[in-house]
Order: C-alpha cells, then structure tokens, then sequence
C-alpha cells in the first residue's frame, strides 16, 4: 500500500543498527545523486505515537473525573480513593526501566501494540471491579500497561527526527498526552451523568486495540526499514547530529547498558529531580483537581471537568510551544544548556509564581485562569526533558528515559496519597498548593544545574553544538 510507512518485507531487519558511522556514511552517499525533497514519513510517524499517548491518557485520566462517584458508589473513604488513583502510578514507575529494555529489545513496531490491547483491556477490568480491592488491582494492571509507551515513542523520536525537530516532535507527543487528558475531562464528565462510570469505563476501552492493528500493520521501527522514506528524508535526519551522539550510539549500541555510567552521571541525577517535581506536580491536575474544584467552589462533576479541560487546555498548549521554543533557541544559539536547562527553569519556576499567585484570588475564574497559565509553564518544559534524556543517552534512550520516568512516577505514586492525607488533616486546599508551588520552585532549580552537552556514554567529553545545528538548518531548507 502506498501510505504505508513500511511495505511488507520479506524479513523484518533488526531495530539496532550494526554501526551509526556507516548507516550516516550510506545515507549520505545515496542521497548524494538525487535532488528529490524529503519525504515526510517522519511526521506521520509522530502522529501515530501520539495518537497512542491520547488514548493512553484518556484511559489513565478517567478514574480521576469519576473518583467521586466510584467513591460514593462503592462506599470508599479519601483516603482509600487516593490509594486507588495511587496504585497505577506505583506500577507504572517500577516498569519503566523493563519495558523501556523491552523496547529497545524488540523494537517499538512490536511492544506499543502490546502495550495498548493490555491497556485497553484494563480499561475495561477497572469499569468491572467490585469494590476497592479488585479495584486497585485493575490500576496497577494498567500501570503495567502503559510503563512502556513514552520510553518507547521517545527512542523512535530519537530515531525518526533530526536534532534541529527532536523538541517539536517531544512536544507534539507531549500534547498528545494532554489532548487525551481533556478527552477524559469532557467525555467522562458527559458520560458519567449518562450511563455511569461502569459503562464509561467500557465504552472507551477498545480504542487501544483498534490502534495497535493500524500501527503494527503500517510503522517500521526505523527510517532505513522504511521503503517510503526516500534518501533524502534519510540524510536529513543524521545531518545535525554531533559526532559524539553517532559515536556514543554505535559504541554503546552493541554491548550491555552500563549502569555505572549512568548512575554517576550528575546531570541525569537533575534531570531526575526535575522529573519528580513536574510529575507530582502535573498529577494533582490530573487526579484531585476535579474533586478540588467540587469542595472549594462549589461547582457539579460535569463543571469540574469542564474546568479541569481548561487547565489542561494550557497543558497541552505548553508542550506544543515548549517543542518549538526549545528547537528555535537550538537553531537560533547551539546552545544546548540554554535550550534545554535554561527553558526548563523559567518554565518552572514562572508555574510557581502563578500558583502561588491562584492562592490569593477568590473568584473561581480568576485562579481558574492564573493555574491555566501556570500549567502551560510546566509544560514548557517537558519536550525540553525529553531533547536531554535524547541528547545524553546514545542508543539507549528508551532504557534511560524509563529510568527518569520512574523516578518521576514513584512521586506520582505519593502525591494522590499525600494529598488525601493532607486533606482530611487540615481541610485545608490553599495548603495543598503552597506545598505545589514549593515542588516547582525546586524543580526550577534542578533544571538550572543540567549541563546537556556532556553526555552519559561521552567520557567526559563535551558534545559540539553549533557548527551542526546550522548545518541540520541549511539541510532541512535545501531538502524540504
């Protein structure tokens, strides 16, 4: 079929390249007699990974705009509520590092449409479970579930973009993420007062499956598999790149991972604590917000995910624009730091300013607007995170990625808890943002540390900056 990414081949070729110097060298040369532009698979490859990140957000998110009346249904306390929204996280951390392995392993063409039956049949036990117990096992199913999906679609971003599209292309999934989020705001918030969450909960689930067919059927796991990616989309996605990436690829690619690289590598340590503050602090968004807005102003399910759809509204926003400011500083300076550690800090730190600035405003639509723009801050700074765990990790961005995930998502696991404990401590939800507008502040100071240009497998050695990002431009103009 022509629109397919990749036409059947006789025997699928390895998701690993024998060497990144000689795959680069080969591309180049067959690019070398021909004026065609570059195709744009690419981009259609990104449209998959995110269409699978909205469903996956759309499934993950639900439980949290019915937490209400699954509470008042199944007679559950705040507390026993927030162990449910909990439960998926404490999985999905501890997968990170498996599945991320599991998708360098076998390739993403292979384990996102794993990943997606297993969600969506989760999807549907959670709509089934009797009470609290089957409940939470439901979760830390789909916790399972879905570990693997953003190591994964990263390492393809590695893989399918150039250097100078590597943010825009993190942003796009990143949008996707929110995209699915409001999906789950809107659509449930409907749902619920129609056909209730048991039936809610089944109405969405095969969605996955219908996805996982379309992409297995039609992706390859590299362009250089790809029979519709003609030779110059090929070199335009190696031209940009610094030789200590290809060299860090082709040297590390081959053996095991070593960890002890990674674990005394200080700049990914930051990139971890940055991660543990966007996390925890984009789930109180994503879990209690809704039940926030209920207590505080007063306002029905279907208004609070209506409102809750607005402040993921400027998520989603933020990692649009967060992909194209990160790649338009890289283009415009050859400054990783400053593309990658300077936007993530003022990102974060402007979202503190801005909650703590919704603490002292009274009228529902003034904090509703002030945290909308708050979170659109946040999420500047996730494509940024995603271009330095990509920047930093060789080929094994997967597995490096579902490390800093986990990390990430260990503090997820805690917040729905910490927030319901909080809470029925001191009833006091002006405390619970004090406490988010503190975890960001830190956040920022974690990113203004990150020094991008050394990367893990490097040796120390500084990756050059400029000279490439100006030759990725010039390609990208001449073929495109």
């Amino acid at each position: 079929m022509a629109d397919r990414v990749g036409s059947a081949e006789p025997q699928e070729a390895s998701p690993h390249p024998s060497s990144a110097d000689e795959t680069t060298r080969e591309m180049a040369a067959e690019c070398a007699p021909h004026g065609a532009p570059a195709t744009k698979i690419r981009y259609q490859v990104v449209g998959w990974l995110t269409t699978a990140a909205a469903l996956a957000y759309l499934c993950r998110n639900s439980i949290g705009i019915a937490e209400s009346q699954i509470r008042e249904d199944l007679g559950l306390t705040l507390t026993q509520s927030g162990h449910v929204m909990a439960a998926f996280f404490w999985s999905y951390a501890f997968l990170q590092v498996p599945t991320g392995a599991f998708s360098h392993k076998y390739g993403t063409r292979v384990a996102l449409p794993i990943f997606a039956i297993a969600w969506s049949i989760t999807t549907l036990a959670t709509g089934l479970a009797p009470g609290l117990w089957l409940l939470i096992a439901a979760q830390l199913f789909m916790g399972v579930a879905q570990a693997g999906i953003f190591p994964a679609s990263t390492n393809t971003i590695n893989y399918w973009m150039p250097m100078s599209q590597r943010s825009i292309g993190c942003g796009v999934l990143a949008a996707g993420m929110q995209v699915g989020a409001i999906a789950a705001s809107i659509l449930m918030g409907v749902l619920l007062g129609v056909i209730g969450w048991r039936w809610s909960f089944a109405l969405i689930s095969p969605l996955g499956i219908v996805w996982a067919i379309d992409f297995y059927h039609r992706f390859r796991n590299r362009p250089e598999q790809a029979p519709t990616v003609n030779a110059a989309e090929r070199e335009l996605i190696v031209a940009d790149r610094p030789r200590q990436q290809i060299l860090a690829a082709a040297a590390d690619d081959a053996g095991p991972t070593d960890w002890w690289a990674v674990l005394t590598h200080p700049g990914l340590w930051l990139i971890h604590g940055q991660q543990i503050c966007r996390a925890a602090g984009y789930m109180f968004f994503a879990s209690w917000f809704p039940t926030f807005l209920q207590e505080t102003r007063g306002v029905s399910i279907a208004q609070s995910g209506y409102m809750q759809s607005v402040v993921l509204l400027g998520a989603l926003l933020g990692g649009l624009a967060g992909g194209v400011l990160t790649d338009w500083i890289w283009r415009r300076t050859g400054n990783l730091w400053l593309s990658r550690s300077g936007v993530g800090a003022a990102a974060l730190g402007g979202c503190a300013i801005l909650i703590l600035c919704s603490w002292f405003a009274q009228d529902a639509t003034v904090a509703i607007g002030l945290l909308t723009v708050g979170v659109f801050f946040a999420q500047l700074a996730g494509p940024a995170m995603f271009a330095a765990v990509i920047d930093i990790s060789g080929s094994r961005v997967a597995q490096i990625l579902g490390a800093v995930n986990m990390t990430g998502n260990l503090a997820v696991a805690v917040c729905p808890i910490m927030v319901g404990f909080l809470f029925e401590r001191t009833a006091n939800w002006n405390l619970v943002l004090i406490v988010f507008a503190v975890i960001y502040l830190f956040g920022a100071i974690c990113w203004a540390l990150v020094d991008p240009r050394f990367g893990i497998f490097n040796k120390g050695e500084e990756q050059e900056e400029a000279p490439n990002s100006i030759r990725g431009a010039q390609v990208a103009t001449a073929k495109e």
